[in-house]
């Protein structure tokens, strides 16, 4: 096949892959097309909560028209037994002719070992093809094994001159209805909803995902170095529905918070409150690839701080509130230009009367 032929199929794997994303944790969002001659007869996604893996729904469809086909695949086929069999022996048993992979997977565990693997078994491998955008799909699996923490995306909704309320502390709502939908699209294409004591005692969110369909629901994180949080409060009460996990000092209560279903990660603590990094790397323990951090402002301007945020989302909406208002980021020290966090835009688009936009540090 050509290069546009290959680039084409593989693009349509990284379109099934981005489907998993928020929802395979803690797994890879993977995808895969075996294609046999010029017909497709094989596309699979890796499934909620991690299986099947994406080349086994792609096998399992493609029957025997697996044998003599090209498997595009966005990352390097497992080559250890877990829940499942390794991935690179069911495509070597299929039969399959060449695979086409876009990158590789550090996980010590495959690390080129599935490569090794259908290439030992005669088959034609060739890694590389759309790498930046696989790598960049997969971040959050990648940061993961390689740094030991979440890909960590940061949300902010603020007026044109960056407000998140009015003097007298009214913010519901800035922005329209369809950035608030579109928020909850982002929630779903995340493992984590991030915020800080503040917000849960101010706002008492949900944090959940709504008027989507059935999605895997993202654990709801708290950073409460004390656990002064309202218990009775609605993440409290809804704990057994959908998870929620307190990331807290080494000298807060736990028990109650245990009966009422709530999971609870012991982290360190700096400057009187939780490690950011610290918490991040509990998280990545557990299994999150993915985390959205929705608040509030001092948490926010603490991660920029530590330069911990990956992607900067901004909805921002046609109002103005002036310099009374309560703005979206608390005080980061920044006396200088050259102090100050920096971020490329990658991309903006009108969301009903909004405009969002996607921000990436330099």
């Amino acid at each position: 096949m050509t290069a546009s032929v290959d680039a084409r199929f593989m693009a349509l794997a990284m379109a099934l892959g981005r489907r998993g994303m928020g929802q395979v944790w803690p797994n890879p969002a993977v995808g895969c097309v075996i294609v046999k001659g010029d017909i497709i007869v094989g596309r699979g996604a890796t499934q909620r909560s991690g299986r099947p893996h994406a080349e086994r729904v792609a096998l399992d469809q493609a029957g025997e028209a697996a044998r003599g086909a090209t498997v595009y695949v966005t990352l390097e086929p497992c080559a250890h037994t877990g829940k499942t069999p390794p991935c690179a022996d069911a495509l070597v048993a299929a039969g399959v002719a060449r695979v086409i992979i876009a990158t590789g997977d550090p996980d010590p565990r495959v690390a080129g070992q599935g490569i090794e693997r259908l290439k030992a078994a005669g088959i034609i491998v060739e890694v590389g093809l759309l790498r930046r955008e696989a790598e960049h799909q997969h971040a959050g699996f990648l940061m993961r094994v390689t740094r030991g923490r979440p890909y960590l995306t940061l949300k902010l909704a603020s007026s044109l001159d960056g407000r998140i309320a009015t003097a007298s502390g009214e913010s519901r709502w800035i922005t329209g209805t369809q950035s608030r939908r579109a928020v909850h699209g982002l929630r779903a294409r995340h493992d984590a909803i991030l915020v800080g004591a503040g917000t849960a005692r101010a706002d008492d969110p949900m944090l959940d995902v709504r008027d989507l369909g059935e999605v895997r629901q993202p654990v709801r994180v708290v950073l409460s170095r004390d656990l002064h949080l309202p218990i009775n409060g609605r993440l409290g009460q809804t704990a057994r529905q959908q998870p929620v996990w307190l990331c807290h000092g080494p000298d807060a209560t736990t028990r109650d918070w245990h009966k009422a279903g709530v999971e609870t990660l012991e982290c360190e603590v700096s400057h009187n409150r939780i490690d950011l990094l610290s918490a991040l790397h509990a998280l990545a323990a557990r299994g999150i690839t993915r985390v959205l951090c929705e608040g509030g402002g001092h948490l926010a301007a603490a991660l920029l701080q530590a330069k911990l945020v990956d992607e900067l989302v901004v909805f921002q909406a046609g109002v103005a509130l002036g310099a009374d208002g309560l703005p979206s980021l608390a005080g980061i020290g920044v006396t200088e230009l050259v102090q100050a966090p920096r971020f490329r835009l990658d991309h903006v688009a009108a969301v009903g009367g909004d405009i969002v936009q996607h921000w990436r540090p330099i």
